[in-house]
Order: structure tokens, then C-alpha cells, then sequence
């Protein structure tokens, strides 16, 4: 029983080959990653921290009449990329908001995604439709650099992109640029390398924020963590199997 997420760096195939038992606290960390992920939409589509800043360099109230359509939560669209645990978790979180929510992941069918009560997209459009766009995708081979140049160059004028996976998951280069042109926004809890070097363009750039991988469990979200082990060990004891399970064959497809 694993209390924490990802069990690529201990488990090998000797594990399965003895038939051993695999759980993860995997689904208990997806809660607070999720919970960032909602925050950081709701306060970047409302412009929060930008005008936060602009009122403390003016101490005045702007021309509310002046505000730009495209501010605000009220039916602008958020791109999900990978229905992952994460990704199933912001979808749930997001149900409660007058958001069009849309996906990307070729793993899931129409009828999944409308079950999920979400457009199912290809991934060109869901970075061209997108106003938010927040990345679960696990990095994998398949999946390093997915998120490309071209991508990237049709995202919407403004629109903001979100990572919590994993920095390499992105075109680092290709972000930056587009980032300190001000095209787009993005919000950063991981990159490639991680932390960035001290004098990456992206530390001082007013279009970025940068947090410290700090959207999964810290703090008292370690309980949780504990409490999802303590219960997958009673319930292994109990013989009722675990509510977690690891399965080798979708290992390949999981963070």
C-alpha cells in the first residue's frame, strides 16, 4: 500500500510476477490538485490576480463599465486535457459553475464524455475553443512534449494555461515565448526542469505564476493521504480487497 500517488519508482515486475497486492493513496492526492486546479480557473477567469496588482500600484477602483467581455466565469469554455483521476476530479469540481466544459482524451467515447456531462473534442480544437486550459495529462513517452508549438499558436489571444502534471508535458520553449509576448497566460505548478534556473525568463514575466509544486497533498492533506492507507490495509485484511487497486495493464496509462 502505497500513501501517496505514482508507484512507477517502486514497483517492478517482480511485484506482479509474485502476485502481489497494489494500492495508492493516488485518488486521495487528486483532491487537492483539483481543488488548486478550480481555484486558479475561477480566479484567472475573473482577472483576479492581474487587477490585483494593477489596484495596488493605482489605489483606485477602474471604470467597471470599461471591463472587457471576456472577464469573468460566466459561460466561458475550460479545456481539460486527459481524463485522469485530476481530470475527472476538476470536471466534477467545475459542475456547480456556468463554465462550457470540453475534453480531450483518446481514451474516452462520446458516450463516456457525456456521461462525465462534457463535449468530447479533438486536441487542436480543444486548445483553439478553450478560454482556460488545464493539463492532467501523466507524462509518459507518448506524452512528453504533447503540448506543441502549434498548439499552443491557437490558443486564444488572453486565454490562460494551466499545469499541474508535469513540466515536460509541454513545450517549455514554446510557452515562454508566447507567455512573455503576452498571447497567452499560464499558470505554473510544475515545469521542465523543476524549479526552473534562477534566471529563466518566466520567473519575472507579469503573464506567468509560478507556484512550487504545491497543488498536491501538503500541510493537513497528509491525513487524508494516511486515512486512504489505514482504510485499503483494513480492507485488505478484511478480505474485501482494495477500493484502489494498481492494475498492471493500466500501468502504462497512469501517472
Amino acid at each position: 500500500m502505497h500513501a501517496a500517488g505514482t508507484v512507477r519508482r517502486h514497483i517492478t515486475d517482480a511485484c506482479w510476477n509474485r502476485g502481489i497486492e497494489v494500492s495508492s493513496a493516488a485518488a486521495a492526492n487528486a483532491l487537492p490538485v483539483a481543488e488548486y486546479t478550480l481555484g486558479m480557473i475561477l480566479l484567472y477567469g475573473k482577472h483576479v490576480l492581474e487587477r490585483a496588482r494593477s489596484f495596488r500600484r493605482t489605489r483606485k477602483h477602474g471604470d467597471w463599465l470599461s471591463v472587457p467581455h471576456d472577464v469573468g466565469n460566466y459561460r466561458s469554455t475550460v479545456g481539460i486535457l486527459s481524463a485522469s483521476l485530476i481530470g475527472r476530479r476538476v470536471i466534477e469540481l467545475l459542475r456547480p459553475f456556468d463554465h462550457e466544459v470540453l475534453l480531450y482524451d483518446p481514451y474516452v467515447t462520446q458516450a463516456e464524455a457525456a456521461e462525465l456531462g462534457v463535449e468530447r473534442v479533438e486536441l487542436s480544437e480543444l486548445f483553439s475553443r478553450s478560454d482556460l486550459l488545464s493539463v492532467h495529462t501523466p507524462l509518459l513517452p507518448a506524452t512528453h512534449g504533447l503540448v506543441s508549438r502549434e498548439l499552443l499558436d491557437v490558443m486564444r489571444p488572453g486565454a490562460v494555461l494551466i499545469n499541474t502534471s508535469r513540466g515536460a508535458v509541454i513545450d517549455q520553449d514554446a510557452l515562454t515565448d508566447l507567455v512573455r509576448a503576452g498571447r497567452i497566460r499560464a499558470v505554473l505548478d510544475v515545469t521542465d526542469p523543476d524549479p526552473l534556473p534562477p534566471d529563466h525568463a518566466l520567473w519575472d514575466c507579469p503573464n506567468a505564476l509560478l507556484t512550487p509544486h504545491l497543488a498536491g497533498s501538503q500541510g493537513n492533506e497528509w491525513e487524508r493521504l494516511a486515512g486512504t492507507a489505514v482504510d485499503e490495509v483494513a480492507r485488505w485484511a478484511a478480505g474485501d480487497g482494495f477500493t484502489h487497486p494498481v492494475r498492471r495493464e493500466r500501468l502504462a496509462f497512469q501517472a
